[in-house]
């Protein structure tokens, strides 16, 4: 390494490590949570105003609440990642319910109700699971608070995409069209093979949650994924 890049690393680092400090700031950080959640709060109000896919709907619409919460009593960050990519797939990925809202048609049921309340209840019940183990830290960017490997994270790394992913699939068969399974499935794309594969690229730069990753190799379903 030469001195020129040298220096250029240490100025990096030092940026780098200048912005975690401000971005770590507690009324800070709690700002950018309130203002995250906005468009939680209005697709959370227009689903109950305009949509009408009974059980599923009920419970996106109580894990939405959840999310609410913990966002607002949210652990500030110690680590943020400074890449604008991975600040731009967190937003697609967290609001791309709201940016199809106007998209998304009635469609029909192409399952029995029992089998899209199953998985909504599915969805419901380990995104809560998922809320509940990773308390207070929560966000939409990769970022590094505390870890935590208890409760559903002793059994996969991203249990709540593995909510959305069920949840997606309750509404998709209870209100199907080629249109909105194309949506729904663009939803889950963002959530499952791309959102969380970009966190751990970044999480993963801490030895602690690299021991991690090996004591618990799901991803989103023990065994299988």
């Amino acid at each position: 390494m030469t001195a020129h890049q040298a220096v250029t690393q240490v100025a990096t680092h030092t940026r780098l490590s200048s912005l975690n400090q401000v971005l770590a700031l507690p009324w800070l950080d709690r700002a950018i949570a309130l203002i995250a959640i906005v468009p939680v709060v209005w697709l959370t109000y227009y689903r109950l105003e305009n949509w009408h896919f009974g059980l599923p709907l009920l419970l996106s619409v109580a894990a939405n609440l959840l999310l609410i919460a913990t966002m607002i009593i949210r652990r500030p960050p110690v680590r943020v990642t400074p890449n604008p990519f991975f600040w731009v797939l967190a937003f697609v990925a967290t609001y791309w319910p709201v940016m199809i809202l106007t998209l998304v048609q009635q469609g029909r049921p192409v399952a029995a109700q029992w089998i899209t309340d199953g998985l909504a209840l599915i969805g419901f019940a380990i995104t809560v699971w998922a809320r509940l183990s990773l308390g207070r830290n929560i966000g939409f960017v990769p970022a590094q608070r505390r870890l935590v490997t208890t409760g559903a994270y002793g059994y996969m790394r991203h249990p709540i995409y593995t909510g959305v992913l069920f949840l997606y699939a309750a509404f998709a068969l209870r209100a199907y069209s080629s249109r909105n399974v194309l949506l729904f499935a663009l939803g889950v794309f963002w959530f499952i093979p791309i959102k969380s594969l970009v966190e751990e690229s970044f999480l993963r730069q801490d030895l602690e949650y690299t021991a991690y990753m090996e004591r618990v190799p799901a991803r989103w379903i023990p065994f299988l994924l």
